[in-house]
């Protein structure tokens, strides 16, 4: 029988003090694509600081009694540059303005100025050493197609919808890789799906279901964020989860990673997407506040009203990175712990 209320993580960790520069989520000067908090090692000093980081980061996981677990992203200055800077057709060393999450956000950022292409490995090493580390299943994520097009600026190709399908063909090229070596979830990270609900409807979707291509064994997902936690922000920004899951349902994704912590929205939603596995937000990564066991417990059950319970998955609300080590640690132990309880209670 298929286990109930798996444990996961969405992604990302934090990085510890000693990796890279700790910085507050509004600092001034450092908030463009490609240009985020600096490391304090280089060379091969910063390759071994990466692999013990990403070796702390297992050991987390595993000790608060998460099922299936990342590398944190600690390899990451950016969870979208460290893909997109590795593919032909952009470039980062001259970043152009321009607004983005919908007008949200003026950020600088890399430019496309050709065909984008993949002509390399970009995650198989990072995924290689994940699955040397631990026999635990392994998930590994990308930024998602929408996400790029909306985190880049144009100079090629003059349409967001072809641009979106030549990124998916070179993403599904690197989880095509991912499948055969092993890795048990690949995730696109998709937060700009709520800020663009026509979007995707008229070709986020499509875009998606390209990146899956010829993924026969691992389990596909998407990180749908809700809001993301920025200081003076209010949350959420637009309530768009009942079009986009509607849209979703319709998709060749597994699963799906949404925000219910936080926004404290309705499990009810769920009905909407009733083929999927869902990673249920029951943690909130915006503040430091620890929720308790029972508090986890409740969400999940409530959520299994309207899933099977072997299709929710415990989970954060979205990645870690914005908290202190001992702030997710705790969060994670007290998920995990809820998750048992859940399971108890469920029968």
């Amino acid at each position: 029988m298929p286990k109930a209320f798996v444990t996961t993580v969405v992604g990302s960790m934090p990085k510890p003090a000693w990796l890279m520069e700790q910085l507050p989520l509004n600092a001034e000067g450092k908030q463009v694509h490609g240009k985020g908090a600096d490391w304090l090692f280089s060379g091969d000093l910063l390759e071994s600081a990466r692999d013990d980081a990403t070796r702390l980061t297992v050991h987390d996981q595993v000790r608060a009694g998460i099922d299936v677990v990342s590398d944190g992203e600690l390899r990451r200055s950016s969870y979208i540059t460290y893909i997109t800077s590795r593919l032909d057709g952009f470039d980062y060393e001259t970043l152009a303005k321009k607004w983005t999450r919908n007008k949200r956000r003026l950020a600088e950022v890399g430019r496309c100025i050709g065909p984008v292409r993949r002509s390399g490995s970009i995650l198989k090493k990072d995924a290689a050493f994940m699955l040397a580390e631990t026999d635990l299943p392994v998930k590994i994520t990308m930024p998602g197609p929408m996400t790029v097009v909306d985190s880049t600026a144009d100079e090629h190709y003059g349409d967001e919808a072809t641009m979106a399908m030549e990124v998916a063909a070179a993403l599904n090229e690197e989880a095509r890789e991912l499948d055969a070596l092993g890795v048990a979830v690949i995730q696109f990270d998709e937060p700009v799906f709520s800020r663009y609900p026509d979007k995707v409807k008229e070709w986020g979707i499509t875009a998606l279901d390209r990146c899956l291509e010829g993924v026969n064994t691992a389990k596909t997902a998407a990180h749908i964020c809700y809001s993301y936690p920025m200081p003076g922000v209010p949350r959420p920004i637009m309530d768009t989860y009942p079009v986009i899951l509607e849209a979703l349902e319709g998709s060749k994704i597994d699963q799906l990673a949404l925000e219910f912590e936080a926004s404290k929205l309705d499990p009810e939603l769920l009905r909407l997407c009733p083929s999927k596995t869902v990673m249920f937000g029951c943690i909130d990564n915006g503040i430091d506040e620890i929720e308790t066991p029972e508090q986890v417990a409740g969400k999940l059950l409530a959520a299994a009203k309207y899933l099977p319970a072997d299709q929710i998955q415990a989970a954060p609300d979205c990645g870690l990175v914005p908290l202190s080590l001992d702030i997710a640690r705790a969060k994670l132990r007290a998920m995990a712990e809820g998750a048992q309880l859940a399971r108890e209670r469920h029968g």
